[in-house]
């Protein structure tokens, strides 16, 4: 990902204040962005990651979250976000998002069309997904 490519992303994404990003996996720098613009940043994945200074860590898997009725605190934020999600993470994830009451935007690995109703937005080169309500 280009500074660029981070910064806007960034930008967007920082007009949440609690944020929670699914699958960090090792590409940590739009969290580092946000936590650094004083964002309140948690990551999740499957497996455990280093992430920037400011971002919490969570070791979570979203599909055994997105079985419950209730995701959990974790999840109590304004927005959930994605980068380069796969399709088959796309639903799991809304479904999470929606029972938190928090925002879900997601990019794909950009070959992949979302799984979900969404609205796009041009930020920087990238397409960002925004998971509509239908």
């Amino acid at each position: 990902m280009t500074n660029a490519t981070r910064e806007a992303l960034a930008a967007r994404l920082g007009r949440y204040d609690r944020l929670v990003e699914v699958g960090i996996g090792r590409r940590p720098d739009v969290a580092g962005a946000l936590a650094a613009a004083g964002k309140a940043v948690t990551a999740t994945d499957v497996h455990d990651r280093e992430v920037p200074a400011g971002v919490r860590f969570v070791r979570d898997d979203v599909v055994a979250r997105s079985e419950q009725d209730d995701p959990g605190p974790l999840y109590y934020v304004d927005a959930v976000y994605a980068l380069n999600l796969p399709p088959e993470l796309h639903r799991p994830t809304r479904r999470v998002a929606r029972a938190a009451g928090a925002d879900f935007l997601f990019t794909t690995l950009g070959y992949d069309e979302p799984a979900i109703p969404v609205r796009r937005e041009t930020v920087g080169r990238e397409t960002l997904f925004v998971a509509t309500p239908k």
